[in-house]
């Protein structure tokens, strides 16, 4: 859950828990302050009736008018009260205070809610006494429905006011919070802008001292990273020099030494042979033998010596390298596996470190394709512009689900480090319906560490 929504539906959980208690609270005292009403109310008339009792006795009043409660009437303010009296003899008068409720305005719910907690009506006797004679009993008999009206009037004001409360404070929190938590959406998108691989992205320094700091180690994490990433891409860069540079003195070595002294083998074997059939004809077939032994070993070091460091990739370009290793790929597949080659732009744009990593991705490229995708069509395209360059090697193998990065092998492995050495990007997908895409883009800029190894 959004930390601002959750915050203020926590506030708001708060607020309405506080109000369902200042409701009870309010309900309580709405019961007791009619309670206290209906009291005093009793003990007022009680007084008064007790008073014309003592006036009759004195002679100042007469006994038939008696009880006598014009005096209540014209003075009692509380209306809705019924006040009954019932004399030792049985004779009983009543008198209302006030006219009952002509409508209904609350709920019928709440009407129900506070005749079950609550005891509206509550009437109270108390008897009328006087020089120790009781002359009768006094009961006073509060409005049931005026006291449901005066705590639904409390209640309504109260939800009113209330329910205006929690808005503005649900709004000032909700602002509050959204600027506060604004430096979260600022480290958020700081961050997913980092794990594209923007690491010179630094977050600005916040108001709160909270955030500041966060931003800080994040800053100094992502400084760290930059740091990091950049001697590994030199160290990969220095590591791909040097092997370009002993595969180019192995492929040097292994023709002018050893494909020197295979040919002199050869030549020998051929002068051993014609001396043979005069002298020798015993030995000319072992002769043979070693000729074809020796122009063997020639085959397997021509090879050898194409993987290592072709001459065309040398002595014509980049275009011509990837031809020849094409034809060569469709000459040893024996057309189970076609491949095809489209080039647009210029290879000679290229400068030298680009054009053997192309040529190395190309290479591992179709040899895992040979080897692994049971495929019987695989299509390499590589687009020059003035700007970067775009490699993309397409088969309809086996290939259905990614990563491969769990497998035993170190190819896919090898192209990466080799397209992130350069600060290209390396991207795999799976073809429909099957089948592996491998997606190289490799910038065309001069990289210094590119140039202090020779090639």
């Amino acid at each position: 859950m959004n930390l601002q929504f959750h915050l203020l539906s926590r506030i708001t959980v708060a607020a309405l828990m506080c109000l369902l208690a200042t409701t009870a609270y309010v309900l309580y005292r709405s019961d007791r302050q009619a309670r206290l009403a209906t009291q005093i109310t009793a003990d007022s008339l009680g007084k008064q009736l007790e008073i014309q009792l003592f006036r009759i006795d004195a002679g100042f009043g007469q006994a038939n008018q008696f009880p006598d409660f014009d005096l209540w009437k014209q003075t009692g303010n509380v209306p809705g009260i019924c006040v009954r009296f019932v004399s030792t003899d049985g004779a009983a008068r009543s008198l209302c205070n006030g006219e009952k409720l002509s409508s209904l305005n609350w709920p019928g719910g709440f009407e129900t809610f506070y005749r079950r907690f609550f005891s509206p009506g509550f009437e109270i006797t108390r008897p009328i006494a006087f020089n120790g004679r009781i002359y009768g009993s006094l009961t006073v008999t509060p409005s049931a429905e005026m006291e449901i009206a005066q705590a639904w009037g409390n209640i309504y004001s109260l939800l009113g006011l209330s329910a205006i409360t929690v808005l503005a404070v649900c709004l000032l929190v909700y602002l509050s919070i959204s600027r506060a938590l604004r430096p979260a959406r600022i480290i958020v998108a700081g961050l997913e802008s980092m794990e594209k691989g923007n690491l010179t992205y630094r977050l600005p320094p916040f108001e709160l001292i909270e955030w500041r700091r966060t931003a800080t180690a994040i800053n100094q994490l992502a400084a760290s990273q930059q740091q990091l990433l950049a001697e590994r891409q030199k160290l990969a860069v220095k590591l791909i020099n040097l092997q370009e540079e002993e595969r180019r003195y192995l492929a040097r070595e292994l023709h002018d030494e050893f494909g020197q002294c295979l040919s002199a083998i050869n030549a020998v074997a051929a002068s051993i042979a014609q001396t043979a059939e005069q002298q020798c004809p015993g030995l000319v077939g072992e002769a043979d033998h070693i000729s074809r032994i020796t122009q063997h070993m020639m085959d397997s070091v021509r090879d050898l010596l194409r993987r290592l460091r072709p001459a065309e990739l040398d002595e014509l370009g980049l275009a011509a390298g990837l031809n020849s290793l094409v034809s060569g790929w469709n000459a040893r597949s024996g057309g189970k596996i076609r491949y095809k080659l489209n080039i647009t732009g210029d290879c000679a744009l290229l400068p030298e470190p680009l054009t053997v990593t192309l040529f190395r991705i190309i290479q591992e490229c179709l040899t895992n394709i040979a080897k692994h995708s049971a495929a019987t069509n695989a299509t390499v395209t590589l687009v020059i512009t003035t700007d970067a360059v775009a490699l993309a090697v397409k088969d309809n193998g086996i290939a259905a689900v990614l990563p491969f990065a769990e497998g035993p092998g170190i190819g896919l492995l090898g192209i990466r480090e080799r397209v992130t050495a350069l600060h290209g990007r390396l991207t795999l997908a799976i073809a429909q319906p099957h089948g592996l895409i491998v997606e190289a883009w490799l910038p065309i800029r001069s990289i210094p560490e590119l140039q202090t190894l020779p090639l």
